[in-house]
């Protein structure tokens, strides 16, 4: 009698069966059986580029590590808000998750510095500091938590002022404006430090709060102004780029190191790819951005955004936020933006 462990009769049941079970189906699941079945959360829509990288990333991790570890990528908060993902990557419910410095600030509050009003002049400058000193300093800060950086950040983008009503060219235009801001405190502080009058609204309700003049402006990075048709409901855009932020890809502590030494560095090496392909993708869009919302009649206007940098000099703002970071992380950034104090 021949067992069922016999190659010929068990392809013979296999084809026999095809009907209802597809050898194809079968030999899949087999074949894509993970070790390792992990999450990734973002906020961002399915067509950001943080998605279209970090799905390429996830891909090639599944390959390089023969199938070992499964990333499932869950864009558009469909895990929840990100407060929510905040928490759930804490405990480990959410292995990995995408968040912008400004919101983890919220609960590792170093990670906010890189918002510090018009303290990285351009591109050059946010790489140098966040792929060297300032960026390692502030991942080691990070790792004494129970999550942890596990790749370079990604870019969101220097954010710019848009209005309804004045427009925005010099600091004293700026006096008595009613401009929403994210609930990050940075950002608050910087806006009340020049006399504007910053309202700190969810994003879900900035549209409406712009149509409906609860406030006469935003500030965003061009992609958001876009996909969000923001220039609808607002006449200028000033190019202030008042602040930078980036995207961290956070893992849960535990999650992480329950990985191989191997699959760590999978996973580190191929979300750095995606980052500096992410890098390229919002500064190609930031570019095309700007011809493509003026043709949906916005005006953008160039500013000269040192007079902003001094009048926020003469304030407390700079003082002040160099006592929240303490003196070490300080002396990162302004081997980077220079003196600021």
């Amino acid at each position: 009698m021949t067992t069922l462990t016999s190659p010929q009769i068990t392809r013979r049941t296999l084809l026999a069966a095809g009907a209802a079970v597809p050898l194809c189906g079968i030999l899949t699941r087999r074949a894509s059986a993970a070790e390792f079945n992990y999450k990734l959360a973002t906020g961002q829509d399915p067509t950001h580029p943080v998605n279209t990288r970090a799905q390429e990333a996830i891909d090639r991790i599944r390959e390089a590590t023969g199938g070992k570890l499964d990333i499932k990528l869950f864009p558009a908060n469909q895990l929840g808000s990100d407060t929510d993902l905040l928490t759930q990557v804490r405990n480990g419910s959410v292995e990995f998750f995408n968040l912008s410095s400004s919101i983890l600030a919220t609960f590792a509050p170093i990670a906010g510095i890189v918002n510090t009003g018009f303290a990285f002049p351009t591109y050059d400058a946010v790489w140098q500091g966040m792929d060297g000193e300032l960026g390692a300093y502030i991942r080691a800060q990070i790792a004494k938590t129970p999550i942890l950086t596990v790749s370079k950040i990604w870019d969101n983008g220097f954010r710019h002022i848009t209005s309804s009503t004045r427009e925005i060219r010099k600091p004293e235009d700026l006096k008595g404006f009613k401009i929403r801001v994210p609930p990050a405190p940075i950002l608050t502080s910087l806006f009340k430090a020049l006399d504007a009058g910053p309202a700190p609204i969810n994003f879900n309700e900035v549209y409406s709060s712009l149509q409906t003049k609860v406030v006469d402006g935003q500030e965003n990075p061009l992609p958001i102004i876009a996909t969000t048709r923001l220039y609808e409901v607002q006449k200028s855009c000033s190019l202030t780029g008042h602040v930078w932020d980036g995207y961290w890809i956070l893992g849960n502590k535990r999650a992480f190191e329950r990985l191989p030494q191997d699959v760590r560095e999978v996973v580190t090496r191929e979300f750095d790819r995606s980052a500096a392909d992410q890098r390229a993708d919002i500064a190609k869009l930031s570019e095309s951005l700007r011809q493509e919302l003026t043709a949906k009649g916005l005006q953008f206007i160039d500013v000269d955004r040192a007079p902003f940098r001094e009048a926020l000099g003469k304030t407390s703002f700079y003082k002040e936020w160099k006592g929240k970071f303490g003196d070490e992380a300080w002396a990162h950034l302004e081997k980077i933006s220079g003196k600021l104090v």
